[in-house]
Protein backbone atom coordinates (compact mmCIF):
# COMPACT_ATOMS: atom_id res chain seq x y z
CA UNK A 1 0.00 0.00 0.00
CA UNK A 2 1.38 3.41 -0.69
CA UNK A 3 2.50 5.62 1.91
CA UNK A 4 0.80 8.95 2.38
CA UNK A 5 2.44 11.92 3.21
CA UNK A 6 3.49 12.71 6.31
CA UNK A 7 3.55 16.28 6.39
CA UNK A 8 -0.17 18.00 6.99
CA UNK A 9 0.82 20.80 5.40
CA UNK A 10 1.08 19.14 2.11
CA UNK A 11 -2.13 17.88 2.53
CA UNK A 12 -3.64 21.55 2.53
CA UNK A 13 -1.48 23.30 0.07
CA UNK A 14 -2.62 22.83 -3.29
CA UNK A 15 0.44 21.29 -5.94
CA UNK A 16 0.82 21.38 -9.42
CA UNK A 17 1.10 17.81 -10.82
CA UNK A 18 3.07 19.19 -14.28
CA UNK A 19 6.36 21.29 -14.15
CA UNK A 20 6.45 25.07 -15.04
CA UNK A 21 8.04 24.42 -17.95
CA UNK A 22 4.96 22.51 -19.10
CA UNK A 23 2.56 25.63 -17.79
CA UNK A 24 4.49 28.44 -19.46
CA UNK A 25 4.57 26.16 -23.06
CA UNK A 26 1.08 25.83 -23.25
CA UNK A 27 0.60 29.47 -25.03
CA UNK A 28 -1.81 28.43 -28.03
CA UNK A 29 -2.68 31.29 -30.79
CA UNK A 30 -5.75 30.30 -32.55
CA UNK A 31 -4.83 30.51 -35.91
CA UNK A 32 -7.39 31.79 -38.92
CA UNK A 33 -10.06 28.63 -39.52
CA UNK A 34 -9.47 26.90 -42.82
CA UNK A 35 -11.78 28.51 -45.23
CA UNK A 36 -12.67 24.75 -46.51
CA UNK A 37 -14.83 23.97 -43.23
CA UNK A 38 -17.71 25.64 -41.35
CA UNK A 39 -16.94 26.19 -37.65
CA UNK A 40 -19.23 23.68 -36.56
CA UNK A 41 -18.41 20.59 -38.12
CA UNK A 42 -17.03 17.84 -36.39
CA UNK A 43 -13.64 16.10 -37.10
CA UNK A 44 -12.49 12.86 -35.69
CA UNK A 45 -9.21 11.70 -35.80
CA UNK A 46 -10.00 8.12 -35.13
CA UNK A 47 -13.16 8.24 -37.27
CA UNK A 48 -11.95 4.15 -38.97
CA UNK A 49 -12.19 2.80 -35.38
CA UNK A 50 -15.89 3.69 -34.79
CA UNK A 51 -19.10 3.30 -36.76
CA UNK A 52 -20.25 6.08 -39.08
CA UNK A 53 -22.14 9.49 -36.66
CA UNK A 54 -23.98 12.10 -37.21
CA UNK A 55 -21.82 15.14 -37.50
CA UNK A 56 -22.93 16.64 -34.35
CA UNK A 57 -23.55 15.02 -31.18
CA UNK A 58 -27.09 15.02 -29.59
CA UNK A 59 -27.00 16.15 -25.99
CA UNK A 60 -29.73 17.07 -23.49
CA UNK A 61 -29.07 20.20 -23.52
CA UNK A 62 -28.88 22.95 -26.07
CA UNK A 63 -25.60 23.30 -27.09
CA UNK A 64 -24.69 27.17 -26.38
CA UNK A 65 -23.75 29.40 -29.21
CA UNK A 66 -19.98 28.93 -29.84
CA UNK A 67 -17.72 32.14 -29.58
CA UNK A 68 -16.37 33.46 -32.53
CA UNK A 69 -12.56 33.06 -32.63
CA UNK A 70 -10.86 36.17 -31.06
CA UNK A 71 -8.28 36.55 -34.05
CA UNK A 72 -6.32 39.10 -31.63
CA UNK A 73 -6.93 36.54 -28.53
CA UNK A 74 -3.87 34.06 -26.64
CA UNK A 75 -4.02 31.84 -25.03
CA UNK A 76 -1.12 31.15 -22.59
CA UNK A 77 0.11 29.20 -19.29
CA UNK A 78 -3.12 27.93 -17.27
CA UNK A 79 -5.80 29.36 -19.63
CA UNK A 80 -3.52 27.77 -22.63
CA UNK A 81 -7.54 24.88 -23.00
CA UNK A 82 -8.88 28.12 -23.84
CA UNK A 83 -7.88 28.40 -27.50
CA UNK A 84 -9.09 24.81 -28.23
CA UNK A 85 -13.01 25.36 -26.88
CA UNK A 86 -12.85 29.27 -28.59
CA UNK A 87 -11.59 27.72 -32.12
CA UNK A 88 -10.89 24.19 -32.57
CA UNK A 89 -11.43 24.40 -36.61
CA UNK A 90 -8.26 26.29 -36.16
CA UNK A 91 -6.18 22.90 -35.22
CA UNK A 92 -4.87 20.31 -37.28
CA UNK A 93 -6.96 16.73 -36.47
CA UNK A 94 -3.73 15.54 -35.13
CA UNK A 95 -4.48 17.75 -32.09
CA UNK A 96 -7.88 18.05 -32.19
CA UNK A 97 -9.85 15.36 -32.65
CA UNK A 98 -13.52 16.13 -32.30
CA UNK A 99 -15.57 18.85 -31.47
CA UNK A 100 -19.10 20.21 -31.51
CA UNK A 101 -21.45 22.46 -29.93
CA UNK A 102 -20.86 21.01 -26.63
CA UNK A 103 -17.22 19.52 -26.25
CA UNK A 104 -13.71 19.54 -27.79
CA UNK A 105 -11.68 16.46 -27.79
CA UNK A 106 -7.97 17.03 -28.14
CA UNK A 107 -4.96 14.64 -27.53
CA UNK A 108 -2.88 16.03 -24.81
CA UNK A 109 -0.09 18.42 -25.36
CA UNK A 110 1.92 16.52 -22.53
CA UNK A 111 0.43 12.63 -22.40
CA UNK A 112 1.70 10.93 -20.02
CA UNK A 113 0.53 7.24 -21.32
CA UNK A 114 0.46 5.62 -24.78
CA UNK A 115 -3.34 7.52 -25.22
CA UNK A 116 -3.99 10.57 -23.36
CA UNK A 117 -7.28 12.43 -24.37
CA UNK A 118 -9.04 15.32 -22.91
CA UNK A 119 -12.62 16.34 -23.34
CA UNK A 120 -13.53 20.13 -22.65
CA UNK A 121 -16.80 21.25 -22.36
CA UNK A 122 -17.70 24.29 -24.13
CA UNK A 123 -20.45 26.03 -21.83
CA UNK A 124 -19.21 29.12 -20.32
CA UNK A 125 -20.93 28.79 -17.33
CA UNK A 126 -18.76 25.86 -16.43
CA UNK A 127 -15.34 26.16 -18.15
CA UNK A 128 -13.81 28.16 -15.18
CA UNK A 129 -15.33 26.21 -12.44
CA UNK A 130 -13.19 23.66 -10.27
CA UNK A 131 -14.44 20.52 -11.48
CA UNK A 132 -16.00 19.84 -7.80
CA UNK A 133 -18.35 22.66 -8.73
CA UNK A 134 -18.95 22.22 -12.36
CA UNK A 135 -20.37 18.74 -11.76
CA UNK A 136 -22.50 19.66 -8.63
CA UNK A 137 -25.21 19.88 -11.51
CA UNK A 138 -26.96 16.99 -12.42
CA UNK A 139 -27.90 17.41 -15.87
CA UNK A 140 -24.34 18.53 -17.07
CA UNK A 141 -22.63 15.87 -15.01
CA UNK A 142 -24.75 13.54 -16.89
CA UNK A 143 -23.37 15.17 -20.30
CA UNK A 144 -20.24 14.53 -19.10
CA UNK A 145 -20.14 11.05 -18.23
CA UNK A 146 -21.92 10.44 -21.53
CA UNK A 147 -19.26 11.36 -23.22
CA UNK A 148 -16.26 9.97 -21.06
CA UNK A 149 -17.97 6.50 -22.15
CA UNK A 150 -17.91 6.99 -25.40
CA UNK A 151 -14.12 8.77 -25.06
CA UNK A 152 -13.18 5.23 -23.14
CA UNK A 153 -14.44 3.30 -26.10
CA UNK A 154 -12.60 4.99 -28.34
CA UNK A 155 -9.59 4.83 -26.18
CA UNK A 156 -9.53 1.03 -25.96
CA UNK A 157 -10.59 0.43 -29.90
CA UNK A 158 -7.16 2.71 -30.25
CA UNK A 159 -5.28 0.22 -28.47
CA UNK A 160 -6.55 -2.37 -29.49
CA UNK A 161 -5.38 -0.74 -33.47
CA UNK A 162 -2.39 -0.01 -31.68
CA UNK A 163 -1.10 -3.16 -29.36
CA UNK A 164 -3.67 -5.84 -30.49
CA UNK A 165 -1.10 -7.35 -32.78
CA UNK A 166 0.88 -8.27 -29.59
CA UNK A 167 -1.13 -9.89 -27.17
CA UNK A 168 -1.99 -13.29 -26.85
CA UNK A 169 -5.96 -12.97 -25.97
CA UNK A 170 -6.03 -11.12 -28.92
CA UNK A 171 -4.34 -13.10 -31.06
CA UNK A 172 -5.90 -16.32 -30.04
CA UNK A 173 -9.15 -14.81 -31.22
CA UNK A 174 -8.08 -13.83 -34.43
CA UNK A 175 -6.47 -17.07 -35.22
CA UNK A 176 -10.11 -18.78 -34.37
CA UNK A 177 -11.84 -16.36 -36.43
CA UNK A 178 -9.56 -17.14 -39.65
CA UNK A 179 -10.28 -20.93 -39.15
CA UNK A 180 -13.88 -19.83 -39.38
CA UNK A 181 -13.31 -17.85 -42.22
CA UNK A 182 -11.66 -20.61 -44.14
CA UNK A 183 -14.46 -22.80 -43.14
CA UNK A 184 -11.75 -25.25 -41.33
CA UNK A 185 -13.13 -25.14 -38.33
CA UNK A 186 -16.85 -24.10 -37.13
CA UNK A 187 -17.18 -22.02 -34.41
CA UNK A 188 -20.40 -20.08 -33.34
CA UNK A 189 -19.72 -16.38 -30.74
CA UNK A 190 -19.90 -18.32 -27.58
CA UNK A 191 -17.41 -20.70 -28.31
CA UNK A 192 -14.79 -18.58 -29.88
CA UNK A 193 -12.16 -17.24 -27.63
CA UNK A 194 -13.11 -13.75 -26.09
CA UNK A 195 -10.67 -11.73 -26.70
CA UNK A 196 -8.96 -8.86 -24.74
CA UNK A 197 -11.28 -6.29 -22.91
CA UNK A 198 -9.40 -2.62 -24.12
CA UNK A 199 -11.51 -1.19 -21.41
CA UNK A 200 -10.55 -2.60 -18.62
CA UNK A 201 -7.29 -0.47 -19.81
CA UNK A 202 -8.67 2.97 -19.48
CA UNK A 203 -8.71 5.17 -16.64
CA UNK A 204 -10.83 8.68 -16.86
CA UNK A 205 -11.88 11.79 -14.48
CA UNK A 206 -10.87 15.10 -12.94
CA UNK A 207 -7.72 16.93 -10.73
CA UNK A 208 -8.45 17.55 -7.08
CA UNK A 209 -6.17 20.36 -8.00
CA UNK A 210 -6.02 20.66 -11.88
CA UNK A 211 -3.46 22.98 -13.46
CA UNK A 212 -5.38 24.68 -16.08
CA UNK A 213 -8.10 27.09 -15.48
CA UNK A 214 -10.40 25.45 -18.54
CA UNK A 215 -12.34 22.71 -16.98
CA UNK A 216 -10.91 19.44 -18.32
CA UNK A 217 -11.53 15.91 -17.91
CA UNK A 218 -8.77 13.13 -18.58
CA UNK A 219 -9.26 10.06 -21.00
CA UNK A 220 -6.55 8.06 -20.65
CA UNK A 221 -4.75 4.20 -21.34
CA UNK A 222 -3.23 3.51 -18.11
CA UNK A 223 0.25 2.25 -19.36
CA UNK A 224 1.86 5.02 -17.91
CA UNK A 225 4.47 4.46 -21.08
CA UNK A 226 5.27 7.98 -22.65
CA UNK A 227 8.34 10.33 -22.82
CA UNK A 228 6.19 13.29 -20.58
CA UNK A 229 5.98 11.05 -17.82
CA UNK A 230 8.95 12.79 -16.04
CA UNK A 231 8.20 13.28 -12.82
CA UNK A 232 7.20 11.68 -9.80
CA UNK A 233 4.10 14.23 -9.58
CA UNK A 234 3.10 12.88 -12.82
CA UNK A 235 2.71 9.50 -12.16
CA UNK A 236 1.09 9.63 -9.10
CA UNK A 237 -1.61 12.59 -10.48
CA UNK A 238 -2.54 9.52 -12.14
CA UNK A 239 -1.88 6.70 -9.89
CA UNK A 240 -3.47 7.96 -6.69
CA UNK A 241 -6.78 9.35 -5.71
CA UNK A 242 -5.55 12.85 -7.25
CA UNK A 243 -7.38 11.56 -10.25
CA UNK A 244 -11.08 11.50 -9.49
CA UNK A 245 -13.68 9.51 -12.12
CA UNK A 246 -16.56 11.05 -13.35
CA UNK A 247 -18.56 8.56 -11.67
CA UNK A 248 -17.83 8.73 -8.65
CA UNK A 249 -19.69 12.20 -8.92
CA UNK A 250 -21.97 14.65 -7.47
CA UNK A 251 -19.64 14.05 -4.04
CA UNK A 252 -21.19 14.28 -0.80
CA UNK A 253 -20.39 17.91 1.14
CA UNK A 254 -18.34 15.65 3.56
CA UNK A 255 -16.39 13.18 0.94
CA UNK A 256 -12.94 12.88 1.80
CA UNK A 257 -11.82 13.95 -1.46
CA UNK A 258 -13.25 17.47 -0.93
CA UNK A 259 -10.99 17.58 2.25
CA UNK A 260 -7.59 16.54 0.84
CA UNK A 261 -6.97 18.56 -2.54
CA UNK A 262 -3.24 17.83 -2.20
CA UNK A 263 -0.36 15.82 -0.99
CA UNK A 264 -1.37 12.81 -3.06
CA UNK A 265 1.76 13.51 -5.06
CA UNK A 266 4.12 13.36 -2.44
CA UNK A 267 2.64 9.56 -1.99
CA UNK A 268 5.23 7.08 -2.78
CA UNK A 269 5.63 5.88 -5.94
CA UNK A 270 3.66 1.85 -6.37
CA UNK A 271 3.22 0.37 -9.72
CA UNK A 272 -0.19 0.33 -11.32
CA UNK A 273 0.43 -2.86 -12.43
CA UNK A 274 1.85 -5.08 -10.20
CA UNK A 275 1.61 -3.02 -6.70
CA UNK A 276 5.27 -2.92 -6.22
CA UNK A 277 6.56 -0.18 -4.01
CA UNK A 278 9.24 2.40 -5.27
CA UNK A 279 9.02 4.56 -2.43
CA UNK A 280 10.19 8.23 -3.74
CA UNK A 281 12.61 6.26 -6.49
CA UNK A 282 11.38 7.73 -9.60
CA UNK A 283 13.99 6.32 -11.77
CA UNK A 284 13.49 3.25 -10.51
CA UNK A 285 10.10 3.06 -10.80
CA UNK A 286 10.24 4.50 -14.76
CA UNK A 287 13.16 1.75 -15.66
CA UNK A 288 10.33 -0.65 -14.26
CA UNK A 289 7.38 0.70 -15.84
CA UNK A 290 9.31 0.53 -18.89
CA UNK A 291 9.82 -4.10 -18.39
CA UNK A 292 5.29 -3.71 -17.29
CA UNK A 293 4.39 -2.23 -20.58
CA UNK A 294 6.09 -4.58 -22.75
CA UNK A 295 4.28 -7.46 -20.53
CA UNK A 296 0.90 -5.23 -20.54
CA UNK A 297 1.13 -5.47 -24.67
CA UNK A 298 1.33 -9.13 -24.68
CA UNK A 299 -1.40 -9.88 -22.06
Amino acid sequence: MATKANNPDQADTPQDAVTGEEISSTTVPPSTPSTNQSNESARNAYSELLSPAKKSAKHHESPPKPRAPPALTTFSGRAGLGAYTAAPESFPTSRVISYDGNFVTINDLYPKSSIHLLLLPRRPDKQLLHPFEALQDPKFLASIQQEVKKLRLLVAKELQRRFGKYSIKEQERENAMEKVLNETEELDEATLPSGRDWTKDVISGVHTHPLMAHLHIHVLSRDGHSECMRHRKHYNSFATDFLVDVEEFPLTAVDAKRRRKAGFLNDDLVCWRCGRNFGNKFVKLKHHLEGEFEEWKAE
